[in-house]
């Protein structure tokens, strides 16, 4: 006779007890509690939460009234400006889906981004103005275009679009009724991820991860109320590994910055007080490197959060040594940003400032709010000893981890098999359970926090007439972490230069994907023809190989 459970009888859902988790709650009510609060700061401009959540109904107002909906796609192509932190909030208040798009791309590839993600709308930044009109030259289907005429910005640049961002969001009512989703596990947004093939892949985020992450952020950084965070790091990048929603739920300062220059990171430091940023290896490395002068009259604690390219440890030394508290996380397009954190632990202070670095350069654990981190071997599916050597591959599952691909049934299958995400990193497990990369599975190259595909590279230098065979590998570099070096084999009576080769790469690629270096020789290979790229990493390392 089967017993009923009497917590389950009656007790159902309703609109009392059970409402979607969605971010968008979160401005909602800092613009409640804290109205005249100053939410984002940008040059001369000044928002409080309430203009701010009064500017993102306006957003949506005015999009659903061009007809844009649940499902639609609302590109943006712009840096952290005012707009650019609306349109995470105005795009899915009316169920559409933000896709922020890399301002450093070629149009190329933007022209993919917005056939494949089915841009209705796109709203650009003029100064990417020139890269936007060459993609809109190859669209299948022109969206509505919209200019943001930042006067922050005095470089070149044409308006492109139709109207401006102001004047569209003059057509937008204030007081918008918008509606949370009516499924939590409805799209966010859509953020395209630089793999080892050709086309990149568009990973779908849903409300549910935004939310969990977005506080997540909070509670792993340990942000104090009201925090001022300053935008080094892209809003494209994993819509700021999610804080956009993090600062909104924190009631605190977004200190806008369209170009990252460790002289003005300085000055807004010190003007503003802020007091948390993010950002890849390299900006780390630039504050360190930085004349000692810009830093003086920074009194107060200001805390970094890295990820990117494993960084090195004396770069985490360094951050020490000007007084920055650095937290390392680590994660990937597909886990919203951060998914693990390298955790600090209170003995580790006694230890030595190079013990201490090389702990803190750790992947680390899981995220409080990623349910599962492991590194497996791929085939069997079984987790590797906590040794320290044995290396597998780093595997996630839980609640901010993508969708999948859109319109990739095939590569989601793949990215999910065996119910866990694989991630395409190989690591060892340490003894106290911290996780440590050693390699990559896949030949990606990331070169200051920006994935470049190897292949994409390869395709360019097969264009060259005199190559015969060529092949893209990461070189250590102590500036940005990795730089693409190529090797090349050329074909009989071939006299062509490295710098010819770089130029054409130079006509072929956005300019931080170009080789760096270029070294001719006869590429190692396997028996059946396969060039064997761990060889060429190991000559990538050398310096008399390159130098």
């Amino acid at each position: 006779m089967d017993h009923a459970n009497a917590f389950e009888t009656d007790l159902d859902r309703n609109p009392a007890n059970y409402a979607p988790l969605t971010p968008l709650t979160f401005v909602e009510r800092a613009a409640t509690v804290y109205p005249a609060r100053t939410a984002v700061v940008h040059g001369a401009r000044r928002y409080t939460w309430s203009q701010t959540y009064a500017r993102c109904r306006r957003l949506a107002s005015a999009l659903a009234r061009r007809g844009i909906g649940v499902g639609d796609t609302v590109a943006v192509m712009a840096s952290n400006t005012p707009e650019m932190y609306e349109c995470h909030f105005g795009v899915p208040m009316l169920g559409a889906v933000l896709n922020t798009l890399n301002t450093r791309l070629d149009a190329d590839a933007i022209a993919f981004m917005l056939n494949h993600g089915e841009a209705r709308v796109l709203i650009t930044d003029r100064e990417f103005s020139g890269t936007v009109a060459r993609a809109l030259a190859q669209v299948v289907r022109r969206p509505v275009v919209i200019d943001i005429d930042d006067k922050e910005y005095d470089g070149p640049g044409e308006l492109v679009g139709e109207k401006d961002y102001e004047a569209l969001l003059a057509e937008g009512d204030p007081e918008y009724a918008w509606q949370p989703p009516a499924d939590e596990w409805m799209a966010i947004s859509l953020n395209y991820t630089s793999g080892t093939t050709g086309n990149p892949k568009g990973v779908v985020y849903h409300h549910r991860g935004a939310y969990l992450n977005g506080l997540c952020n909070v509670v792993t950084w340990g942000m104090p109320q009201h925090s001022i965070y300053l935008w080094t790091l892209p809003m494209f990048h994993c819509n700021g590994w999610c804080f956009p929603w993090t600062m909104a739920a924190n009631a605190g300062v977004n200190v806008c910055l369209r170009k990252v220059d460790p002289v003005q990171i300085f000055r807004l430091i010190k003007e503003h007080g802020v007091t948390h940023y993010c950002s890849a290896p390299i900006v780390h490395s630039g504050l360190i490197n930085a004349d000692p002068g810009l830093r003086e009259g920074i009194a107060h604690k200001v805390s970094a959060m890295v990820a990117g390219a494993a960084p090195p440890a004396s770069m985490i030394e360094g951050m020490e040594k000007i007084g920055f508290d650095l937290t390392h996380v680590y994660g990937l397009t597909e886990t919203y940003g951060p998914a693990t954190v390298c955790a600090k632990h209170d003995e580790w202070a006694a230890l030595d400032i190079g013990k201490r670095a090389e702990r803190n350069s750790r992947q680390g654990v899981r995220y409080l709010m990623q349910e599962g981190l492991a590194v497996m071997d791929a085939e069997t599916m079984t987790r590797v000893p906590a040794d320290g050597e044995t290396m597998g591959e780093i595997m996630f599952r839980g609640n901010i981890t993508m969708k999948g691909y859109l319109k990739n049934p095939k590569a989601t299958a793949e990215a999910f098999a065996g119910g866990w995400f694989h991630s395409g990193d190989l690591a060892v497990m340490q003894p106290d359970g911290y996780v440590k990369i050693k390699d990559r599975a896949k030949d990606i190259i990331i070169s200051g926090g920006e994935n470049i595909s190897s292949l994409e590279i390869e395709e360019a230098l097969y264009r060259h007439p005199d190559v015969l065979a060529a092949a893209a590998v990461a070189r250590p570099d102590p500036k940005w972490g990795e730089t693409p070096c190529a090797f090349v084999e050329l074909k009989p009576g071939a006299k062509v230069t490295e710098q010819e080769l770089i130029e054409h790469c130079r006509s072929h690629l956005a300019r931080f994907k170009v080789p760096k270096a270029v070294v001719f020789c006869v590429l190692p290979k396997t028996s059946t023809g396969k060039i064997q790229k761990f060889a060429l990493r190991q000559l990538a390392k050398s310096a008399q190989a390159i130098e």
